[in-house]
């Protein structure tokens, strides 16, 4: 599986999935959620609305998926990430699900390419450093996939020199 690195927004990028950073409502919120929602119009959270009626959201370290709506992306995966509460309640464990489940979705789908971005480390507060140590090595962890290319999206400097070291990797920009 080929791993990317970029700086860029999400939404709009050209690739299988993209993978929002959602809340358990899956209604939309801030940052990568509210982007997505956005530019990916109304179906999207019309098909969030359906997949809330049935189950009742989605907890943290679970992901469903929708269409992509506007967007570039055929799909979007809707991941819910912990919110950081000092690492003590499951939160390393959550994370790491996100990714994981995110694949599971992608494979079901024989998806080839998936973006991420930059789960939990917003609003929920979870560490960078942590967060992005637990991204790749649970993507590198991975070996029985559909998925032939993942890219990481970060959208600011931090998170791109971040990852851009701990992949060391030269990112495109």
């Amino acid at each position: 599986m080929e791993i990317e690195l970029i700086k860029r927004d999400i939404t709009r990028l050209d690739v299988d999935a993209i993978v929002n950073a959602a809340n358990r409502s899956l209604l939309g919120g801030g940052g990568v959620d509210g982007a997505i929602h956005q530019v990916g119009g109304k179906s999207i959270l019309e098909e969030c609305k359906k997949i809330v009626a049935k189950q009742g959201g989605c907890p943290p370290g679970e992901a469903v998926i929708t269409t992509g709506g506007n967007l570039k992306a055929k799909y979007v995966i809707h991941a819910v990430g912990p919110v950081w509460r000092g690492g003590k309640y499951g939160e390393a464990e959550q994370l790491a699900s996100c990714y994981k489940s995110s694949l599971k979705l992608a494979d079901e789908y024989s998806l080839k390419s998936i973006a991420f971005p930059n789960i939990s480390t917003g609003i929920y507060g979870y560490p960078i450093q942590e967060a992005a140590e637990i991204a790749i090595s649970t993507i590198k962890s991975i070996v029985n996939t559909s998925v032939e290319k993942v890219v990481f999206v970060c959208f600011d400097d931090i998170n791109f020199r971040l990852y851009k070291k701990l992949l060391n990797i030269n990112g495109s920009k």
